[in-house]
């Protein structure tokens, strides 16, 4: 395949899901030999579970946060890192693109790495393994700032990525199917301004018309279509 000049474009926008993290070693959630084909996500993955027991979701999120931590971002994490002003819309809550360089991320599903006040509202980073702390000054358990099952995707986090991908001229999806709403919808919001719409991702995906469909590994193939430097 042909390196692709960055310089020729205005705006480009990463579009990654689930098969991006899982060249990592990050556990996916669906699907066989997912997170939620071992554990029930009534019990660890929604605001009820939360309220019911946070000590016990956030122990399980303590246990996910160790995992995503043995892990390290690969070359097309990389890669994408080095495509300067670039921006980057994610399904992922693991933060391997921010651990890969990466500073203009738009996290759709929240953060492993983020948890807010149920009571306040304060929103506190945190990158180890254990918490720093589980309740806010205030008082209120911290909660973990992914959109869980039931949760509604944050308004204004929607606004801000359709907004870049509507702006965009080159659309690059990596290891997403494609299939989830609101996002399923993005690639074609791309196309309406008139952008070059990539696929990268070795697994059959919606049947997006892209103009470019690479069947590789995002590690493998975002090397070569953006190499170390191509950015500056």
């Amino acid at each position: 395949m042909d390196a692709i000049d960055p310089g020729r474009y205005r705006r480009i926008v990463f579009f990654t899901g689930a098969g991006m993290s899982a060249e990592s070693g990050v556990p996916t959630y669906r699907g066989k030999g997912g997170v939620w084909s071992a554990y029930d996500w009534k019990t660890y993955a929604c605001e009820h579970a939360f309220l019911d027991d946070p000590g016990r979701v956030l122990d399980f999120h303590e246990k996910r946060r160790e995992a995503v931590l043995a892990c390290q971002p690969h070359a097309g994490h990389l890669a994408i890192a080095a495509v300067r002003d670039s921006w980057i819309v994610t399904q992922n809550i693991d933060g391997m693109h921010q651990r890969a360089g990466s500073r203009n991320v738009v996290e759709l599903h929240g953060s492993l790495w983020r948890l807010r006040c149920m009571g306040c509202g304060f929103h506190q980073e945190d990158f180890s393994s254990v918490y720093a702390s589980r309740r806010c000054a205030c008082g209120h358990w911290l909660r973990p700032d992914i959109v869980w099952f039931g949760d509604m995707l944050d308004g204004h986090v929607m606004k801000q990525a359709a907004g870049l991908i509507a702006d965009a001229d080159l659309f690059v999806s990596v290891g997403t199917s494609g299939t989830v709403w609101p996002a399923a919808g993005f690639p074609d919001l791309a196309r309406k301004n008139g952008a070059f719409l990539i696929e990268i991702n070795p697994e059959p995906s919606s049947g997006m018309d892209y103009d470019l469909v690479i069947r590789q590994p995002a590690g493998t193939a975002l090397p070569l279509l953006f190499p170390t430097g191509s950015g500056e």
